[in-house]
């Protein structure tokens, strides 16, 4: 961790505690400023103080996952949202207010302070108080529909696991017990359907609601103003959605086709889509966390061995032997179990520095894609760690998720520590480029579902469902077109897997947006040398969030396009590179 530019914030302060953060709040919104350095000395002290708080937040949001059956936990995080959050935003307010006040006095470098300027005054532009208390409502419903979907198990093979667990049956070559598998998942989910729809339904409510407090018609207007969408708008994100459907789907039909040949089948369903083609068994790329990250390990190390390089940087996170979340200065909670919030996250505390990730390891192929993706955030944040300003240590979604996204694809000459078997590897590889591109028809699908949810606000259940079935009808379901002949019930709340769709609306296009700039990023590699990719990816992930996206993607070597052309080039190198490979 850096040294602390300032002393503003007392080291031990309990930023979970709203009375120990109220007077330093005070002392920001009445300070005394009579000149531009002491206007930056007041960034900085407020830069201190909101990552206080925001690591205060953080640490009880990863104890509260880690562990959703703990109600002490629960209560405490609770308690933070409930009590500290709802002050923290009018308390914020008031500065992004002050700072607005501040720069039009005193004014600011627009090379350095362009990217923070634009963005807080959106927030002045967007607060409302009356907003506070709905926010504040949305998180507690988030947390209900975390805590709905940590407690779902099945009985199966002879013992309760978690839906995460599950998906490794999906990979059996037995037919019918992938069958059964995918049957029980989707029952237990079907059980849960109307209380999670109801959850929506409020949530869909009151983003409207905040919405139309703001002065805009409805949520998505709001939304691209609240996530400092400056660079693209909904019709870039339809052209988006238009180019999956002219160049992915085609390239997800061949595919399919090959499956389904390979699988000697007369049509798809859902539980044919992970299975090994071949009949081969599902790949086993370790036993648990700890061999998990062992593994990792030789992979980073390998593809950066430079002194402070990747490698160094993975290697100071821990061992993955740790099971109690974020205990003991822990950086890493690995394993799946009972209780644990599903999927998987990185979450950087903001004050001490130090990244942490967070996921359900079950020993999948899925895991290791996980790991290295984690692995990719936690590198972006240590590399702009030196950054002064919290703001700019933090990255516009759209490109922190090419830190992540990178690592998949770059990792992949080294994944022979997961696969020391030849044809294996050959598998891993093939599935992830496959992968990569099929994606891009799921976040499609997602995107244009919420445009269409939030673009009709008053739209019914029945309504939702016709327009989700719709999507699947131009998208199939994530990329592929399966047989859901007997299964309509469980077809209609696919959506409801989706947990961006709660937690996070609208978080979903920058998927899209980051994977074909990961997969520039690869072909960088294949056409510059790899060598050549890992600077240009370090060079840019430096920068944090520091600069306008198109001068971010820039840094990598990038172009900042995500239309049909950007998607048509990226599909047909990809199968260029499949070719090579062997079944």
């Amino acid at each position: 961790m850096p040294a602390a530019l300032t002393d503003f914030v007392p080291a031990d302060i309990d930023a979970s505690r709203w009375p120990n953060v109220e007077p330093l709040f005070e002392e920001l919104a009445t300070r005394q400023v009579s000149s531009r350095e002491e206007f930056e000395r007041w960034l900085l002290d407020r830069s201190e103080l909101e990552a206080a708080c925001s690591e205060a937040g953080a640490r009880l949001y990863i104890d509260m996952t880690c562990n959703t059956e703990d109600e002490a936990l629960e209560q405490k995080y609770l308690a933070f949202v409930r009590e500290v959050e709802p002050k923290l935003k009018p308390a914020g307010f008031r500065l992004d207010r002050r700072q607005v006040e501040l720069e039009d006095t005193f004014g600011l470098d627009p090379e350095r302070y362009l990217v923070l300027g634009r963005d807080t005054r959106s927030e002045v532009e967007l607060f409302r108080d009356e907003n506070v208390p709905i926010q504040t409502e949305l998180s507690e419903l988030a947390q209900k529909q975390q805590k709905l979907t940590g407690a779902m198990t099945v009985e199966f093979d002879g013992r309760e696991q978690t839906l995460p667990q599950m998906a490794r049956y999906q990979e059996s070559t037995d037919r019918a017990v992938r069958e059964g598998a995918w049957r029980a998942v989707a029952e237990r989910r079907l059980r849960d359907r109307d209380a999670i729809d109801e959850i929506y339904d409020r949530m869909v409510e009151k983003r409207t609601r905040l919405a139309r407090n703001a002065g805009f018609e409805n949520y998505v207007g709001y939304a691209f103003k609240a996530k400092k969408r400056f660079d693209y708008t909904p019709a870039h994100c339809a052209a988006f959605h238009d180019a999956v459907e002219r160049e992915v789907m085609p390239f997800a039909a061949r595919l399919d086709e090959r499956r389904r040949a390979l699988l000697g089948v007369d049509e798809l369903r859902p539980w044919d889509v992970a299975v090994d083609p071949k009949g081969r068994p599902p790949l086993r790329p370790f036993e648990n966390g700890v061999d998990l990250v062992s593994k990792t390990r030789r992979v980073f190390d390998r593809l950066d061995p430079s002194p402070g390089g990747l490698g160094e940087m993975f290697a100071g996170m821990g061992d993955g032997s740790n099971d109690k979340g974020i205990a003991a200065g822990a950086l890493l909670d690995l394993d799946s179990r009972r209780g644990k919030a599903p999927g998987g996250y990185q979450y950087m505390q903001d004050r001490s520095r130090r990244p942490f990730i967070f996921m359900n390891a079950a020993g999948l192929h899925r895991d290791v894609e996980t790991m290295v993706h984690e692995a990719g955030h936690a590198f972006h944040s240590m590399l702009c760690v030196d950054e002064p300003l919290l703001h700019y240590r933090h990255a516009p979604i759209e490109f922190a998720e090419v830190a992540s996204m990178s690592m998949e694809l770059l990792t992949m000459p080294y994944w022979d520590a997961y696969y020391p078997d030849a044809e294996d590897l050959a598998r891993a590889r093939r599935r992830q480029l496959e992968g990569s591109v099929v994606l891009l028809a799921w976040i499609a699908t997602i995107d244009a579902f919420q445009h269409w949810v939030y673009s009709n606000p008053g739209h019914t259940r029945e309504e939702r469902t016709a327009e989700w079935l719709r999507l699947g009808e131009r998208f199939g379901d994530a990329g592929h077109r399966v047989s859901w002949e007997g299964l309509e019930p469980y077809r209609r709340t696919v959506w409801q897997r989706q947990g961006h769709l709660f937690g996070a609306p609208f978080y979903y296009i920058e998927y899209g947006i980051a994977q074909l700039g990961a997969l520039g990023l690869w072909l960088k590699s294949l056409e510059e040398g790899e060598q050549a990719a890992v600077a240009a990816y370090k060079r840019a992930m430096s920068l944090g969030g520091s600069k306008p996206l198109p001068e971010l993607f820039a840094a990598a070597g990038l172009e900042f396009d995500f239309g049909a052309g950007t998607v048509g080039r990226i599909v047909r190198a990809v199968e260029a590179e499949l070719d090579k490979l062997p079944d």
